[in-house]
């Protein structure tokens, strides 16, 4: 019995995955990587956030746009998680609050026409909240990799891309989809340059 119920659980979260994978915004997508195309021909860095699931999703969108983009003769892409550097945001938390440690990592080094993706399934936490507000008073493009329509961050972020589903672990194997996609894509778009 224990079998069958695992197999039925199986199934019905991958048909429900297929769903909503296929129910992602095409253009939307598409604009995402129009958008870091133009940083990297205007030799800008993107900067990558997101909690939990989601800052394990950055750290790997901020691998997959370096390497996967790399086209010989063709100059790289820039881009930076700041989900990577433990101690300084271990050093924020404490120091000031937990709500600031993307947004003071930005003050040091965002720079105008400089790209932050936010990534967030509730789009409603504070740290992503504060650096998308920050990254859009500092003159960068806000994305936003969200959960479903209408949280904080789709409000905030200059293009939003949701994902339709309330479930959480749906909304992150799409954000981990979605980085694939955006970063072959944008490999496809670079080697058109040459």
């Amino acid at each position: 019995m224990e079998q069958a119920i695992t197999s039925d659980r199986v199934s019905v979260y991958l048909d429900e995955t297929e769903t909503v994978v296929k129910s992602i915004s095409r253009a939307d997508v598409r604009s995402v990587v129009e958008r870091l195309l133009q940083a990297w021909r205007g030799n800008r860095t993107t900067y990558i956030i997101g909690n939990g699931g989601s800052a394990s999703t950055a750290s790997h969108m901020m691998n997959d746009l370096n390497k996967m983009t790399t086209v010989k003769g063709a100059k790289r892409f820039r881009a930076i998680a700041l989900t990577d550097n433990v101690p300084y945001m271990t050093a924020i938390g404490n120091d000031i609050e937990f709500a600031e440690i993307f947004s003071e990592q930005l003050r040091n080094v965002l720079m105008p026409d400089d790209v932050l993706v936010a990534i967030s399934g509730s789009g409603n936490s504070e740290n992503i909240i504060r650096a998308a507000t920050f990254a859009r008073e500092a003159g960068a493009f806000v994305i936003g990799l969200c959960g479903q329509p209408g949280s904080r961050l789709c409000e905030c972020a200059d293009l939003a891309v949701t994902i339709p589903s309330k479930n959480i672990c749906q909304q992150e194997d799409a954000h981990l989809i979605l980085n694939h996609a955006i970063a072959l894509a944008l490999r496809d778009r670079i080697t058109d340059t040459l």
